[in-house]
Order: structure tokens, then sequence, then C-alpha cells
């Protein structure tokens, strides 16, 4: 069999659990190898270590699949992972007919993920040893799962890095465009053709459900209490103003809620749901905050959501800029000197501000700018956030370590003269394990932060 032979002064990465074997770590190929064929990996002095699948184009020659002896990646070789990953899923996700079925290194299937939208499976292939495995992929889901569908969308450029092509297209059955999946008890549309990745994003679940203690408890904010009154000849606990009149608004203790970066509007969804009195749902593109609208009609929310097609950063300064030009006005009421000529602009605030961000560091090269990008978003974020209101912000960037991810936005509360209380700190949801050693499984952080002015 084929071999890959380690140096012997390399970091002991892959007896750590890790995965990935890179060109500066091998010695030389033994015998010769067909670009995505399953090999040995041994050390310099020849102890087999793993298999793993081969390919000399990419600065990741080997990625292990097995720590033991394996031929090749049959349909039988698929069948058994499947299989694997449907019991962890249904021991963890029993509530849910839609998740992250297949993590890649996580779930020891490197370069392969597999998401559940209900009945149709999509497929995303990263690697040439996956790509040349795709029937055997294929016939796979088909025995274990029973799909209705399966869709490829392997429209990634770092396809390009294997020497291979983006693709993207049905693999098997149907696969209608628009698949509808529950989540938290929810309904969600997913467009499995032109949505983001692979038409939504399973690794914020919990996280999403982690906001329902701030979507309630802000009446009092407005003079609203519960007291006992007589109302319609009897003597009932109803909420009532500072007028004394009742009110009948059902949603008069929730929080008024911005959501930036929507795409399909799921926390918008979520804040609805747990009571939210009012939430602007943000995205800049156009696609998304259609995908949002759908989404919060499907669940009857549509009086209670309004939608802003903007770019977040844009729209944040402006209604900081607002609410600075409403503190100098108030200021000119007391005798200060101000040019109350100019309108007003924007200037909202909300009790809750949701940040939830594209990578913004997607190599180790582009840490420094992404730290400005979240320490500018942040800042702004937080500086329209009601007092004593919460702060919920996130970032997928593998780059951005947990540490210098809450560094930054730390930095941005001193700028913005905050002090924040750290609530609750998260990672991916459990349809996302992590392997230990195996720090590029630490990408998401989901932070909730209460703010209160110095």
């Amino acid at each position: 069999m084929a071999a890959i032979v380690l140096q012997k002064k390399r970091k002991k990465r892959l007896e750590q659990g890790h995965p990935w074997i890179f060109a500066s770590e091998i010695e030389r190929v033994e015998g010769e190898p067909v670009p995505g064929q399953v090999v040995e990996v041994r050390t310099h002095a020849g102890q087999p270590l793993a298999s793993a699948y081969y390919n000399p184009k990419s600065q990741i020659t080997g990625r292990v699949v097995s720590y033991k002896p394996l031929e090749a990646m049959t349909k039988e070789f698929f069948v058994e992972r499947f299989g694997r990953c449907a019991r962890h899923r249904a021991r963890f996700m029993r509530d849910s007919d839609s998740y992250r079925l297949v993590y890649g290194e996580a779930d020891f299937l490197p370069g392969l993920t597999v998401d559940k939208f209900a009945d149709v499976l999509v497929v995303q292939i990263l690697t040439l040893g996956m790509d040349v495995c795709r029937e055997a992929i294929t016939a796979a889901l088909v025995e274990v799962f029973a799909p209705q569908g399966i869709y490829e969308r392997s429209d990634v450029p770092v396809r390009e890095l294997e020497g291979l092509t983006q693709t993207t297209g049905p693999l098997y059955g149907e696969c209608p465009r628009y698949v509808r999946i529950l989540e938290n008890g929810l309904h969600i549309e997913v467009d499995i053709e032109q949505g983001q990745k692979t038409g939504y994003f399973f690794d914020q679940r919990e996280n999403r459900a982690a906001t329902e203690p701030l979507m309630k408890g802000w009446g009092g904010e407005s003079g609203i209490a519960v007291r006992e009154v007589e109302h319609e000849g009897q003597m009932r606990r109803l909420p009532v103003n500072a007028n004394g009149k009742v009110v009948t608004f059902p949603y008069w203790d929730g929080a008024t809620v911005l959501e930036c970066f929507s795409h399909t509007g799921s926390f918008t969804l979520h804040a609805c749901k747990y009571g939210a009195k009012k939430v602007t749902c943000l995205d800049i593109s156009e696609h998304a905050v259609e995908s949002a609208r759908t989404n919060v009609s499907l669940n009857g929310f549509e009086d209670r959501v309004e939608f802003v097609v903007a770019d977040a950063f844009d729209y944040l300064r402006r209604q900081v800029k607002g609410v600075e030009e409403r503190r100098q006005r108030a200021l000119a009421g007391q005798g200060a000197k101000v040019d109350t000529s100019k309108p007003v602009g924007e200037g909202r605030t909300w009790d809750v501000v949701i940040l939830d961000p594209p990578a913004f560091a997607k190599t180790r090269g582009a840490v420094e700018g992404a730290c400005r990008g979240y320490k500018d978003i942040n800042l702004h974020g937080m500086k329209l956030v009601n007092e004593g209101g919460y702060l919920v912000t996130a970032s997928c960037s593998y780059h951005m370590a947990p540490e210098l991810f809450l560094e930054t936005v730390h930095a941005a509360a001193v700028d913005a003269g905050k002090i924040l209380r750290l609530v609750e700190f998260r990672a991916a949801g459990k349809d996302h394990p992590r392997l230990l050693g195996v720090d590029e499984g630490n990408y998401l952080k989901f932070a909730i932060f209460e703010v209160r002015s110095r």
C-alpha cells in the first residue's frame, strides 16, 4: 500500500488527534498513489499511525479518515460513518428534523458536510479525496437516510485549492429549491440553491434559543405595571400604564430588538416567539431580507417586524449620530449653545441589539483588519442599547480566538464609555461537535452582554 512517511522533527499533532498532514511535514511518499487515494501514514521509523486520503496539489496533503488500516473509502465505509452521525444526532437533536448531519473532521469525514433539511439533504464536498467518492457518498446517504432528494452545494472557492472546480446541482431524487423546516417551534423556509453556504446556519440554533430571557420584562421601562384593577365589572390583575389605563397590547412587556446581518431572519423569529414588542430586521442583501420577510409571514409575526435593506455599519453609524444630535439638543434646553437649525438624524435605540456578522477574518493575515471591524460594529451597536439592555454579538471567524474576541469587544466598550457584564458565552450547537486538539473547530463565539453606562 502507498504511504506517506512523516519527518522525524515534525510536531506530533497527528498523535494528538489533529487529522491534517501538511506538505511540510512529509519526508517522502512511498509508492505511486493516485490523487484522492487512501494511503497509510507512517512515522519516520515506519510505525503506522493512520490512514489518510492523499492530494499532492494541496498544502494539506493528507487528511486522516481512520486510525486503523483502511484500503479505500467505499460505500460500506460511508454507511458505517453515516450511521455514527445519525446516532449522535438522534441523541442530541430529538426535537428537530433538521440539523447538521455530517460535520467534516468532527465526524471523522474531513472535507464533507451534510445538512438535513427535513427530507432533503444538502451536501458540500470540499476536498479531492471526498470528491472522487461522490457516488459512494450519495449511495450511502440514500441507504442510511432514505431522503426525498440530495442536492450539492460545492460552490466554495476552497475547492480550487484542491484543484477542483465549484459545482452545484441535484445528486439524487427530487430537490425543491425551497424547503420548510422547524427550529425551536418556528417555521423557516430555506433556499437550498441560492441561500448562503448550504442555505441555513444550524450552528446558532441553541444560541438563538438562549435569547429568550432577554425578550420580556421591559414594561416597567415605559411605566407599565401589573395591578389589581376593576375591569368589565370584575377585579383583575392587568397591565396598567402611568395614566391608570389598562394596556391591551399583548406584547406590552416585550423588548425592542435590532437584528443586524439577519440572513433568513432567524434571530428575529426567535425574538418574536419569545415576546419581543418590535423587531428591526436588517441585512444588506435584498434576497436575504425577502427570505426573512417570508419566514416572518410564515409564523404570523408581520405586525411586529420592520425590514431594512442597508449596510449594517452605515446604519449603526447613522443611528449613533442621531442619538448624539438628540443629546446635544437636550443640552440646548439647559442653556448650552447648540446649533438647532439642522434636522435631527434618525437616532433610534433598542433594548436588545443582535450582531451576527459573516466572518471578517478568513485568513490569519486578515485578523488585524477583522479586529477593527468587530470593534467598530460592536462599539456602535452597544451605543444603541438602552441603559440596562443587552448586546448579543457573535463571530464565526476561526482566526479570531475567543480571548481576542472578548478583548476586542471590551476595547469597544472602553471607547464607548460602557460597562459590559458578560451574561453568557457560547459556541456552536451539539450538531457541530468539536474535536479537542483541532482548534479550527472552535470557530463560533457567541456572547450576551448587559450594557451599562460609566
